[in-house]
């Protein structure tokens, strides 16, 4: 059975190329547009990891990261940042939401794939 990845990022062609890149891996991808979205679909499926942007309208990626982190079957999910922020003061703000690593955008298809098979198989 496919492994379902949440990719949760407000910018549309992102969105589009992560779930291209996951799907033609084998993986099953759920899209949401914004942090509040993505906490709602995370409710709403069985979700292995989660992938997110950090700067989104309505609730950014650490808010996200901590709300998922605050419940019972996301306590040890993986949670990559998949962001443009690359400063050690956001890594380090992300590894204490819950982030398990960190992917700076534009993403490497390639390496996208081998950091996912990494955390989830």
């Amino acid at each position: 059975m496919a492994k379902n990845v949440l990719a949760v990022d407000d910018s549309a062609s992102i969105r589009q190329m992560l779930t291209f890149t996951l799907k033609s891996a084998g993986y099953d991808v759920v899209e949401a547009v914004d942090g509040l979205d993505g906490l709602e679909k995370a409710r709403a499926h069985d979700v292995h990891l989660v992938l997110t942007d950090q700067n989104m309208p309505r609730m950014d990626g650490l808010t996200l990261i901590r709300s998922l982190r605050e419940m019972p079957q996301y306590a040890s999910t993986p949670i990559l940042m998949l962001t443009t922020e690359s400063s050690e003061a956001m890594k380090s703000q992300g590894r204490a939401a819950g982030a398990t690593g960190w992917l700076v955008k534009p993403f490497d298809p390639q390496k996208l794939i081998e950091v996912v098979r990494k955390v989830i198989g």
